[in-house]
């Protein structure tokens, strides 16, 4: 142990038996292809069991760098981001880095930084569910985009982004709702310009008019219950009423199971209803929400592997992720024909 009584390189190397050089790499990320898988663990068991936390000050100062990544989201509030933020947490205590999360609302335009010198401060930003040009105002600092539209802002060099595959999800729910009976299929989407509800949209769209019969309608609002509650109730309202309501978020879906309630129909009874994202909410409603399940916590975790790599100079290409379609009690076969 230190003068300060707490546990050092050496303690965690004695506890794990192995030399210091060896706690450095692995504790410092840079154990792959020099450090057994084995060893590696056996090292994070014994750091994590004496609670021994790296000196990031010293160390940084002899790397030249901050070991610091930026996370920028829409906001702090929303389950889903507390999840980005866990997986791209967890990559990072990883390889020696650490996350400092900063909301930045999608229609309030480039980030300012928070510090007073971001060049000193951070080594890379990943932005989440934002516009491309979030992070321009960090010149020369590298960025990875989280749910955003994987083609840049059309330049040479686009910026790398992590996605969902939000296109299949639709079109697994679009495939669930017609093997049901339904065909009448109401859009409740979120009015927020942003690629990943732009290609949900058109999945959905495109999914349901090539259905026999397939009719589809569309109304939009903010991303919040009561938008949600007038904007179905805009289809509900509507001719040839749909026998089931597809929503571009869970918070959107409660929004039309309201509407539905409000005008006496029984949910999945009289009307289905499909959300997206699969957060807490999903199982908090009743009936439970039927949903496309989203790898948030995978999002942040491939998000810092993306910066990872492009810190090394690479030129990292991540694959979509795949969401996940969840059938919960909200929807069943329409009483009458779709």
């Amino acid at each position: 142990m230190s003068a300060t009584g707490r546990p050092t390189s050496r303690d965690v190397a004695h506890e794990a038996g192995v030399s210091q050089s060896t706690v450095s790499l692995v504790l410092g990320g840079k154990a792959a292809g020099r450090v057994s898988p084995a060893t590696a663990q056996a090292v994070r068991d014994a750091a994590e069991r004496l609670g021994y936390r790296p000196n990031l000050a010293a160390r940084n100062l002899r790397l030249g760098s901050t070991r610091t990544v930026l996370l920028i989201v829409p906001t702090l509030t929303a389950p889903f981001f507390g999840e980005v933020y866990r997986g791209a947490a967890r990559v990072a205590a990883e390889h020696g880095f650490g996350i400092v999360a900063y909301p930045w609302p999608d229609d309030a335009g480039p980030a300012d930084s928070p510090f007073a010198a971001p060049h000193e401060a951070i080594d890379g930003i990943i932005a989440s569910s934002l516009a491309t040009d979030v992070a321009s105002e960090f010149r020369d600092t590298p960025v990875v985009m989280l749910d955003s539209d994987p083609a840049g802002d059309g330049s040479d060099h686009p910026v790398p982004t992590v996605v969902f595959d939000v296109a299949n999800g639709m079109r697994a729910v679009a495939a669930h709702l017609a093997e049901l009976g339904h065909r009448r299929i109401g859009h409740v989407a979120a009015s927020i310009d942003q690629w990943t509800f732009h290609a949900r949209g058109e999945a959905l769209a495109t999914a349901v008019k090539a259905l026999p019969g397939g009719s589809y309608t569309r109304a939009s609002g903010a991303l919040e219950v009561g938008s949600a509650r007038d904007a179905a109730g805009l289809l509900l309202d509507g001719p040839d009423r749909p026998t089931a309501l597809v929503c571009d978020d869970d918070l959107i879906a409660a929004g039309a199971y309201k509407a539905a309630r409000a005008r006496g129909l029984d949910v999945p009874g009289d009307l289905s209803v499909t959300g997206f994202d699969d957060v807490q909410l999903a199982t908090a409603l009743e009936p439970e929400l039927t949903t496309v399940r989203l790898p948030a916590e995978g999002l942040g975790a491939e998000g810092m592997t993306s910066l990872l790599a492009l810190l090394k100079g690479g030129d990292p290409r991540p694959s979509p992720l795949p969401g996940e379609l969840v059938v919960r009690g909200s929807t069943a076969r329409p009483r009458t024909s779709g």
